[in-house]
């Protein structure tokens, strides 16, 4: 079916050329009809003849970073995720330049539609606590490149340092002069190996494997903490990207284990799946236990959309369900729905 579009296509095109449609043909010189001939027979079904002819124009004026046809041709059918990969690599190419990792926002008001979670709070206070409903919640993560092509190899393995911050911030609870209720800290190390395995027509781009440590900060009753090593496939077909990342808990000693039933309510996996429609991003988290007899998971929903004319900073709404969503609430159900901005996104 695909390749019946591409031949209909072609062939249409080369009739609009050889028409001298004056919308089409009136500055088309002989090159440009050659180029655009070729890129018909190499083009998805989703490209539109406007996107092949920037495209053709682009590479016969010389536009920077476009040598070949073929490669102006790669940049139109880019999957969402390629071009998230090919920005990366651009930054890349400069050693120890900082990159996102995974996004980066603000939620100006998250609002817990269940109860807190003052068990913690009062138990370190020694007496009730009431915290608001309603807090900040914000999200800092970055990435750096060790080492390049760990094995010599580009498809090989290169050596990266993540950092990922999580903040619950009672911004709007004066009672108790707005402290930041729960702060996580991420530092990981993992290996990323390139790759373009085909799947149940989805392709499997990257795979991660690595070392993360996540606490609190903070002091016991308030501590948590845990230790993982995990593996991230990330697989995409057009605007949609999936990943499943899969962990095993390094254990610790009993008598410094202060969250040791934590994978019972966030279990041994996260499967994220995005989906991009022109500029606006769709997000879909879910984890589980996997347990029939007491089922306990998360999921989260996200869409991201510009606000003005730039993408650097976007709207962003999130919804949450479950347990975890910071290490404090690991065993505590919360309900939250928040809007802020969005500086980053998967894709």
């Amino acid at each position: 079916m695909k390749n019946l579009f591409i031949h209909i296509l072609t062939l249409a095109v080369c009739f609009f050329i050889i028409s001298g449609s004056a919308a089409f043909a009136g500055d088309m010189d002989a090159a440009l009809q050659e180029c655009l001939i070729k890129a018909m027979q190499k083009a998805e079904d989703t490209t539109t003849v406007g996107q092949l002819r920037a495209a053709c124009e682009a590479e016969l004026a010389g536009a920077e970073k476009i040598t070949t046809p073929e490669a102006s041709f790669a940049e139109v059918k880019d999957t969402a995720l390629e071009q998230r990969l090919g920005k990366e690599e651009e930054s890349e190419s400069n050693l120890w330049t900082i990159m996102p990792h995974k996004q980066n926002y603000i939620l100006l008001g998250n609002y817990n539609f269940s109860s807190m979670n003052d068990d913690p709070w009062e138990e370190a206070a020694g007496e009730p606590v009431d915290l608001n409903s309603t807090e900040v919640k914000f999200q800092i993560s970055f990435k750096f490149m060790l080492w390049e092509n760990l094995f010599k190899k580009r498809s090989n393995g290169d050596l990266f340092f993540a950092y990922t911050q999580v903040a619950m911030w009672q911004l709007y609870n004066k009672d108790i002069s707005s402290p930041f209720r729960d702060t996580n800290y991420e530092p990981e190390f993992f290996l990323s190996f390139v790759n373009d395995w085909q799947i149940f027509g989805f392709t499997n781009r990257l795979n991660n494997f690595g070392f993360a440590h996540q606490s609190n900060g903070r002091s016991d009753p308030l501590s948590r903490s845990w230790n993982r090593l995990y593996a991230t496939f990330i697989l995409d077909r057009g605007n949609f990207a999936t990943g499943l990342k899969v962990w095993y808990r390094i254990p610790e000693d009993a008598e410094d284990d202060n969250n040791p039933d934590i994978e019972d309510y966030l279990g041994n996996f996260e499967l994220r799946s995005v989906y991009k429609w022109r500029n606006q991003t769709f997000g879909l988290m879910w984890r589980n236990n996997l347990d029939f007899d007491v089922n306990r998971g998360a999921v989260e929903l996200s869409w991201s959309f510009p606000l003005w004319s730039t993408d650097r900073i976007k709207g962003y709404v999130q919804y949450f369900n479950g347990y975890g969503q910071c290490l404090l609430d690991y065993n505590a159900s919360a309900s939250t729905l928040g809007a802020g901005f969005m500086l980053t996104d998967w894709l």
